[in-house]
């Protein structure tokens, strides 16, 4: 029986990776290895300088992470918002400006592995301020923000249950 409840949610999981594009499934892995400190990204990720370039400057944006996953906010105070929102919303900015990640599901999927299942909530606030800001192509503005589903910008509850599928770098088989 505890089989079974464990299993749903970690298939439900990687449906929904599964939903994503090719380029989200890469990005979010990828990202995963740099925010988690999994792997030597620039090893597994790196096929050229451009690449390599782009790896070093979200090892630079990433920093924030650790201090981030330490500092979240009580949901029911006002206390300490500035300084984690401001944050998350500069390292939201960061990968919303690389235009790997399409919708927002992406984005939460990514986020909720990075800093936990407690970020939850804060997730749809600093997608909204970073797919908001200037830096941002219009028309990408656009499409990141109608992303949003209703549910979600308006969701009375997050669940705390933490993910359970982390997905991970694999290496093409030879032919």
């Amino acid at each position: 029986m505890a089989t079974t409840q464990t299993a749903s949610p970690t298939i439900a999981e990687l449906r929904e990776f599964a939903g994503f594009t090719a380029a989200e499934q890469r990005y979010i892995r990828r990202s995963l290895d740099i925010g988690l400190g999994r792997c030597d990204a620039f090893r597994v990720w790196g096929r050229d300088p451009g690449e390599n370039a782009a790896i070093r400057s979200q090892y630079v944006a990433y920093r924030e992470l650790a201090a981030l996953r330490q500092s979240l906010p009580v949901e029911s105070g006002f206390d300490s918002i500035e300084g984690f929102l401001g944050k998350l919303t500069r390292v939201a900015a960061f990968d919303l400006a690389q235009e790997r990640i399409e919708c927002f599901s992406a984005f939460r999927f990514l986020y909720e592995r990075l800093m936990s299942a407690a970020a939850r909530p804060w997730l749809p606030s600093a997608f909204c301020a970073a797919a908001a800001l200037p830096q941002i192509r219009p028309e990408r503005r656009k499409m990141l923000l109608q992303s949003l589903s209703e549910a979600a910008a308006t969701a009375p509850r997050w669940s705390d249950r933490a993910p359970s599928f982390y997905p991970e770098y694999i290496e093409e088989a030879a032919a």
